[in-house]
């Protein structure tokens, strides 16, 4: 469709154990080595990122619908520690070896939650959303993002209550596009990206907005995984233009202290969407930091 944007090649799903569903889509080579795409928020698996590198590079893209979003069936008490056995049971199913992990926006603390758990060789944590609420962050938040972290903190199960009945589809488009700066907003709100971002976004809510909610207090609450604790090797990748409120308030300068195997890139010249604009490097960086036999 464009250089940022193209169609998932695959789609498939298997049923787990539990008898959940768990769905996801696919692009590049089908024996290729397997990158699981944990997406940004309320988004099902079908947009990737990359697409026209993957053969060059021998990766497979793989992005997983959390369930409650997308095809895959909601989890009834989903955690991001819940979140990891799914994808446990996805990697032994599949027979899958040298796994790698993306996480974007929304979706660092899942690629996080991959990595503590000891799932993936390495990670790209792109425009990841940082650990919240963790005390060090609390004096650089965003009001609107303090205030609702500390919801949160006082009633978790009342929060995602409420949030579940009025966020939506469009509301959350809106709200991506109110944050983001110029240079962001030039490609989401250009004519095939916008299409295919609000597909995803349409996806991720066809079951309601009970998984997106979920998600977020997942992601707002303390993470179940210790960040200084993760061994493997971990990319940051910010984008110095971006003006996004809920994703790392300080570009991952926290982040990269917390973590024992990182290489922190910001770039000048990118913003939020620099997964989409920087993808070769992001896929290319990943494959390198692991001997994949």
């Amino acid at each position: 469709m464009n250089n940022f944007v193209t169609p998932p090649e695959r789609q498939t799903a298997m049923q787990l154990n539990d008898g959940r569903k768990l769905a996801w889509s696919e692009w590049g080579p089908v024996d290729g080595v397997p990158v699981l795409f944990c997406t940004g928020a309320g988004m099902s698996g079908w947009l990737g990122f990359g697409a026209s590198y993957l053969s060059e590079l021998g990766l497979k893209l793989i992005a997983i619908d959390r369930p409650g979003l997308g095809l895959s069936t909601p989890h009834p008490q989903k955690t991001l520690s819940s979140w990891a056995d799914d994808i446990q049971e996805f990697i032994q199913a599949h027979h899958l070896d040298n796994v790698l992990a993306v996480g974007f926006s929304q979706g660092a603390p899942f690629a996080f939650t991959l990595a503590g758990c000891g799932l993936v060789k390495a990670i790209a944590i792109v425009s990841g959303q940082d650990e919240l609420s963790h005390p060090s962050l609390k004096p650089l938040l965003h009001p609107d993002v303090a205030r609702i972290v500390t919801a949160i903190q006082q009633d978790p199960v009342e929060f995602e209550r409420q949030f579940a009945q009025i966020a939506t589809a469009d509301g959350l488009w809106q709200l991506i596009i109110s944050m983001s700066a110029e240079c962001d907003g030039l490609i989401y709100q250009s004519d095939i990206f916008a299409q295919a971002y609000q597909q995803a976004l349409q996806e991720g809510f066809a079951q309601g907005a009970n998984g997106y909610a979920r998600d977020l207090v997942n992601a707002l609450s303390h993470w179940p995984i210790k960040l200084e604790d993760i061994n493997v090797p971990v990319d940051l990748w910010y984008g110095a233009l971006d003006t996004s409120t809920v994703h790392s308030p300080d570009f991952g300068a926290t982040l990269a202290l917390r973590l024992p195997n990182v290489s922190h890139i910001v770039d000048p010249q990118q913003g939020g969407s620099i997964l989409w604009t920087r993808a070769r490097d992001i896929l290319a960086k990943l494959k390198s930091d692991v001997s994949l036999t």
